[in-house]
C-alpha cells in the first residue's frame, strides 16, 4: 500500500534505510533490503509512485509514461526476470509482443527486428545477403561485450580496498569496448551505411546516435532485446501495484507527496533526511534514487559537495537527451483499428543517424532525426477489459530542453499560449507522421496531449528534462564514481546513473546498491 505523506499515518521514529525517489531503482533496492530484514522508508515527492514506471489518466484513457517494452523476460535464467519475480512475489506478469518487436523504417524501407537471436541473424542476412560475415561477427561481438559486463558491474559493489586491488582487472575487458563509439565498431565490421543505420536502429532507447554513444551501451541494449519484447500485463502501473504489497508485508513503507529538502549529514555520515516541512526522519543508511545531478545539486549540503569535490564529478558527465511524447487516445479497440504490437523506429532516408541529428539541432524545421511509435493498447492483453472500444498510442521524438527553456520556472499547465502553440506545432508534425504509417487512424483520434522536456522535469525532477539520466558516451563508462558507494559514510546512490539506461539498468542498479549495503551476493542468491 502506498500512503500519502499529507495524511495521518503511523511512521517509525527511525529506519534501517531511507530511499529518496520511488523509481524502479529505488523500489528494487527497497524490496531487496526489506527481504534482508531491514525496515525501509521510500520517499516520493510526486503524487504517484513509480518514477518513469507511473501512468497518468486523462479523458477516459491511461498512458504508460516510460515503459514501452522490456527485454530479457522470456526465461527463468534471466537475472532481470529473477529480480522482477523476487520484488513482486511473481505477481507481475509479462506479455510477449510476438515475433516482431521493432520495425526499423528508413525512408520507405522497413527492416523487422524478430525474436530469437538465430531468427534475427537470418532476417538481417536476408536483407543484406552480401554482409553475412559482418552480421555474424556483429552478433558474436554483442554477446562477447555482454559477457564482459558482469565483472565491470560487480566491481561497482566492492569496497575501496578491494576495488583498488582488483578493480582494473575486472573493468578492463568491458572498457575495451565501452571506450569505443558505436560508429567506430560498426564501421570496423562493414562499410555498408544502410546496414550500419539498421543495426543502430534502436539508438533512441539510450538517446545517442552512433558517433556519440558507447558501443558497450549499444551492445547491452541489443542483447537485452534479442529474445523479444515484453509488456507488463495490466500496464506499467502494475509494477508499483505488485511491489507495494510486498514492501508492506515486509514492514516497509512508500510515502508519496513526500518531498525531501536535504540529506542530514553529521561528521561526514548520513544520518537522516529533512523534509520540506522541516520534519526529520533518521536512518542507518540513506540512498538517493534522484539522479546524480539532483542529488549533488539539491539534496546534499553545499559544504559536503565542496569537501568531496562532487561538482568536479558532475563536470565529467552530461545530461542525456530530452524528448517530447505525444500521448494519443483513439476511438476503437486495437483490433478494430488494426494496431500493431511492434514498435516503429522511423528515420529519414539517405543521411546517417548522426547527420540527421546534427541537421535537426541546427534547424528544428528539418525532419525529426528519430520518431518512435509505440502501441501500448495492442501490447497489453488486459487492455480491452479496462478500456473497451478505446486505444492509445505514444509517439516520442528528440526535442532539446533549450526548445522550451524560456518557459522553465512557470507552473505546470500555466505556461501560456506561446508554449501551447509550440507544443501544438510538434504534435501536428507527429500526427502527420503517424497517419502516413497508419492511414486508417485518420479521423479516429479522440484526444492527444504533448509532454515537453519541462513536463519531464516537473514530474521526474531531472534538471533538463532528460530521459536517460546521464549520457551514455564512452567517457561516462570511465567514471569510477558512478557506483553505489559515495565518499559520505552511509550515503549511497542507486538508479540508472550508476549502471545504464532504462528499466533494466535501473532495476539492476537496485540489486547492486542492495548488495553493496548488505555485503551479500544477491545476484547469486536470486539465480540459485
Amino acid at each position: 500500500m502506498v500512503q500519502s505523506y499529507k495524511k495521518k499515518h503511523k511512521l517509525a521514529a527511525s529506519y534501517d534505510t531511507i530511499i529518496i525517489g520511488s523509481g524502479i531503482g529505488g523500489l528494487t533496492t527497497a524490496v531487496l533490503l526489506a527481504q534482508k530484514g531491514q525496515k525501509v522508508l521510500v520517499l516520493e515527492r510526486h503524487y504517484t509512485a513509480g518514477g518513469f514506471t507511473h501512468i497518468f489518466k486523462r479523458k477516459g484513457y491511461e498512458w504508460d509514461v516510460g515503459i514501452h517494452y522490456v527485454g530479457s523476460m522470456e526465461k527463468e535464467s534471466s537475472i532481470l526476470k529473477k529480480i522482477f519475480d523476487s520484488i513482486t512475489d511473481q505477481q507481475l506478469k509479462w506479455a510477449d509482443m510476438g515475433a516482431v518487436y521493432d520495425r526499423i523504417v528508413i525512408g520507405d524501407k522497413t527492416y523487422d527486428y524478430v525474436k530469437g537471436v538465430g531468427n534475427w541473424t537470418e532476417k538481417m542476412i536476408g536483407y543484406f545477403p552480401d554482409e553475412e560475415k559482418a552480421i555474424r561477427a556483429y552478433v558474436d561481438l554483442i554477446f562477447k561485450v555482454s559477457a564482459t559486463s558482469r565483472n565491470f558491474f560487480v566491481e561497482k559493489t566492492m569496497s575501496p580496498i578491494w576495488s583498488k586491488l582488483l578493480g582494473w582487472f575486472l573493468r578492463k575487458p568491458y572498457l575495451e569496448y565501452a571506450r569505443k563509439s558505436t560508429h567506430d565498431v560498426l564501421g570496423s565490421l562493414t562499410q555498408n551505411q544502410e546496414l550500419i543505420k539498421v543495426l543502430a536502429g534502436q539508438y533512441g532507447d539510450y538517446g545517442l546516435p552512433p558517433k556519440q554513444s558507447s558501443f558497450a551501451m549499444h551492445a547491452s541494449l541489443v542483447r537485452h532485446y534479442f529474445s523479444g519484447g515484453f509488456f507488463p500485463i495490466g500496464g506499467s502501473s502494475q509494477i508499483v501495484e505488485t511491489i507495494a504489497p510486498v514492501l508492506e508485508r515486509l514492514g516497509s513503507t512508500i510515502l508519496i507527496s513526500a518531498e525531501v529538502d536535504q540529506v542530514v549529514i553529521e561528521k561526514n555520515t548520513a544520518v537522516g533526511v529533512r523534509m520540506k516541512d522541516g520534519k526529520v526522519f533518521k536512518a542507518k543508511h540513506i540512498i538517493s534514487n534522484a539522479g546524480l545531478y539532483t542529488t549533488y545539486k539539491t539534496l546534499l549540503p553545499a559544504p559536503i559537495v565542496q569537501k568531496h569535490r562532487l561538482q568536479q564529478q558532475l563536470n565529467k558527465v552530461q545530461h542525456s537527451v530530452a524528448h517530447a511524447c505525444l500521448y494519443i487516445g483513439l476511438d476503437g479497440s486495437p483490433e478494430e483499428l488494426q494496431l500493431p504490437k511492434a514498435n516503429y523506429w522511423l528515420y529519414p532516408d539517405k543521411l546517417s543517424h548522426d547527420e540527421c541529428v546534427e541537421n535537426y539541432l541546427k534547424d528544428h524545421n528539418e525532419p525529426f532525426p528519430v520518431v518512435y511509435i509505440s502501441f501500448p493498447a495492442a501490447k497489453d492483453p488486459d487492455w480491452n477489459n479496462r478500456y473497451p472500444g478505446k486505444s492509445t498510442i505514444d509517439i516520442i521524438t528528440l526535442v532539446p530542453y533549450e526548445t522550451f527553456e524560456n518557459w522553465d520556472g512557470k507552473r505546470w499547465k500555466k505556461r501560456g499560449e506561446d508554449y501551447e502553440a509550440r507544443k501544438e506545432k510538434i504534435a501536428q508534425r507527429l500526427l502527420e507522421i503517424l497517419y502516413k504509417k497508419e492511414p486508417q487512424l485518420k479521423g479516429k483520434v479522440d484526444y492527444y496531449e504533448l509532454s515537453s522536456p519541462l513536463t519531464t522535469k516537473h514530474f521526474v525532477n531531472y534538471e533538463k528534462g532528460e530521459l536517460y539520466g546521464l549520457e551514455h558516451t564512452p567517457e561516462r563508462f570511465e567514471q569510477k564514481f558512478l557506483r553505489p558507494r559515495t565518499p559520505i559514510k552511509n550515503f549511497y546512490l542507486t538508479g540508472q546513473d550508476i549502471t545504464t539506461a532504462g528499466i533494466g539498468g535501473a532495476a539492476f542498479a537496485g540489486l547492486l546498491t542492495a548488495s553493496t549495503i548488505t555485503g551479500d551476493n544477491i545476484a547469486k542468491e536470486l539465480m540459485s
